[in-house]
């Protein structure tokens, strides 16, 4: 399996993982925390959303899906390249507000494939590429996609788990 092939594989799971974790839930319980200082379901799915969408777009030098059309209207959000989730406060937390669990499987599907393109003909000798000079050792576009995918792969996990505390509530 060359290297495109196995990035394309690692990132093609996450959509059938994503709608998994949101596919029939209610705005309501897209939002509901299971806990105080815990996260909804909404947000870790738009979170994780976000952090692909962030770091692919720099990758490409170019704009986020996110400041493109409406997606930011159907969180309740503007639509501020910067705001990832990353250190989000619990109002901020609870003020992102999907419209619907559509609203995340379309947001993400638009990311993926967009993702899937850039992950389309990758050579080894890409992945060596120093995409980010301000860590030590400078992070390499292989480093930052393995990245990119355990983050999403944590937080969908979470989104899984928290859809299965609250449908139990």
């Amino acid at each position: 399996m060359d290297v495109s092939d196995l990035l394309t594989e690692t990132y093609g799971r996450l959509p059938d993982l994503v709608r998994a974790a949101v596919d029939g839930l209610t705005p309501e319980q897209l939002h509901r925390a299971p806990g105080p200082g815990a996260n909804p379901v909404g947000w870790l799915v738009w979170h994780l959303t976000r952090v692909q969408d962030h770091h692919v777009a720099d990758l490409l030098d170019a704009d986020q899906v996110w400041v493109s059309g409406d997606w930011a209207g159907r969180f309740g959000l503007t639509a501020d390249p910067d705001d990832t989730g990353y250190g989000h406060s619990p109002a901020q937390v609870a003020a992102v507000r999907p419209e619907s669990a559509q609203a995340l499987i379309d947001y993400y599907e638009a990311v993926a494939s967009r993702t899937g393109s850039f992950l389309t003909g990758l050579r080894p000798a890409d992945l060596d590429r120093v995409v980010d000079e301000a860590w030590d050792p400078p992070v390499t576009l292989g480093v930052r996609l393995v990245s990119i995918a355990e983050d999403d792969q944590q937080h969908v996990g979470q989104a899984a788990y928290v859809r299965g505390l609250i449908e139990v509530d």
